[in-house]
């Protein structure tokens, strides 16, 4: 099995994991706990106008913050929380739901809240390719998405026997391997600076928890749905 690293753009037409650790793929991972699907969209025009469509609840953020009108920003932390008897979320972010449009290949969702049980069902479910792809930050590097890659690649590992791994791919592993390190990196990256200027410390503690949540979403036919590890 070939597994790759990459930013932004996928590299595999097998599959693919979309990490954007603080805060879209925790919100997602998350939300599905309360929502039976998510929709991803990629303007606040869309969202709006798919709020009618579909009667769902709109969350999402530019800037890190809530977009007026909204019902709610894209914060796990709430999201999970939630209380609605609609059960369609449709989100919109500034990175991670912008990188999902042009993924030609299976697409899962990874966070560090779900590395262990995405990366088990990456493995059932590839062929030959798995790329692990880090939405970052207005097409920079980020190194919370780093860091929640690495975990998630080594327990991509740790379900197959062989396996041809990036050098790119291998450094993550490395950076992400103590846990102390890792909390150390989230809580001072610059997306964290951001969030915690905007009043969501809560978020950041929640999205540097590991392998709290089993869920692993799936995003097909423009719809993001939960399944399940087995």
């Amino acid at each position: 099995m070939k597994i790759t690293l990459s930013l932004e753009k996928t590299i595999s037409n097998d599959v693919s994991i979309m990490v954007d650790a603080l805060r879209a793929s925790t919100t997602i991972t998350l939300a599905l706990n309360n929502f039976n699907k998510i929709i991803p969209c990629f303007t606040p025009e869309e969202a709006f106008k798919l709020k009618k469509l579909e009667n769902g609840i709109i969350a999402g953020e530019r800037g890190g913050e809530i977009i007026d009108g909204f019902d709610i920003g894209n914060s796990p932390k709430l999201v999970e929380s939630y209380k609605s008897d609609k059960k369609t979320l449709i989100l919109t972010t500034s990175n991670g739901t912008r990188i999902l449009e042009n993924m030609n290949s299976t697409v899962l969702i990874g966070s560090l809240v779900n590395a262990k049980s995405v990366g088990k069902k990456s493995v059932e479910t590839a062929d030959n390719h798995i790329d692990v792809v880090m939405a970052g930050v207005n097409g920079e590097f980020a190194l919370e998405d780093f860091l929640a890659s690495g975990e998630i690649l080594y327990w991509i590992c740790n379900n197959l026997d062989e396996y041809d791994l990036s050098d790119y791919a291998k450094a993550a592993i490395i950076a992400s391997k103590d846990y102390e390190y890792l909390k150390n990196g989230f809580l001072n990256s610059k997306s964290a600076q951001r969030l915690k200027k905007l009043n969501y410390y809560d978020d950041i503690i929640l999205c540097s928890l590991k392998n709290i949540s089993d869920n692993v979403a799936i995003y097909e036919n423009n719809e993001i749905k939960l399944i399940k590890s087995s």
